[in-house]
């Protein structure tokens, strides 16, 4: 699987790269028909402290691309949450798939 990691007014960290590729790594291993992920980290300015550290996750898979965004105030529980909502995402795509 091929990863790619955009940076939008956030520096690059190979920190972030690593937690998510260790996390896309995990999801690979169990639905081995992912293709490819792009990973984005941007800042926004919010009201509240605890949200503003966006990871958006997209997976190419066969049929529609899957999609997942969290914002917390660490992009570490960010990527833990996109990368949770994608495995769930996942599940339902290879119980469709075995049903066919």
């Amino acid at each position: 699987m091929q990863i790619n990691f955009e940076y939008d007014s956030v520096a690059a960290s190979n920190r972030l790269e690593e937690l998510a590729t260790k996390k896309l790594n995990k999801l690979a291993d169990k639905y081995d028909f992912i293709v490819r992920a792009d990973v984005f980290f941007k800042t926004e300015n919010t009201s509240s402290k605890e949200t503003g550290k966006i990871c958006n996750i997209r997976l190419s898979v066969p049929g529609p691309r899957l999609f997942a965004e969290a914002s917390h105030e660490k992009f570490e529980m960010s990527i833990a949450e996109a990368g949770d909502d994608l495995d769930k995402q996942l599940r339902k795509k290879k119980e469709k798939m075995k049903a066919k």
